[in-house]
């Protein structure tokens, strides 16, 4: 289970990426397609076009740094969406990397405090 801050945003970039791109093209990517400021620490994931590969980009203090994943068997279940990106929770981004299919998934009905102070319902 992934544990980050609050203020922490998770971009996927739902477009295919070639995964030699390194440091300067990713966060290219995160400021033109994902439309982001890369140095904001949030998190950008980037998979490759057989969706068995994933670099997390974020900016840590002082510069760049990239979580770099293969895997050896299977793919990563990703979820559909008509933009360039999706923004997501952790738990949904340690779902997508623990292997569990959206796909075959739902959620449950969720209640979020507006900010009127009344309550509005929320599926993601």
């Amino acid at each position: 289970m992934l544990r980050l801050p609050g203020s922490v945003r998770i971009f996927l970039c739902t477009r295919p990426v070639d995964m030699r791109l390194s440091f300067d093209r990713l966060a290219m990517l995160a400021e033109h397609v994902l439309e982001e400021s890369s140095c904001s620490r949030h998190l950008f994931v980037f998979f490759n076009r057989r969706s068995d590969r994933v670099k997390i980009l974020y900016w840590d203090r002082d510069g760049y740094a990239i979580h770099y994943k293969r895997l050896e068997q299977g793919t990563y279940a990703l979820p559909e969406a008509e933009g360039p990106r999706v923004e997501m929770s952790e738990a949904e981004l340690g779902m997508i990397l623990g292997g569990i299919d959206w796909k075959r998934t739902r959620k449950r009905k969720r209640y979020e405090k507006g900010a009127s102070g009344g309550k509005r319902a929320i599926v993601i």
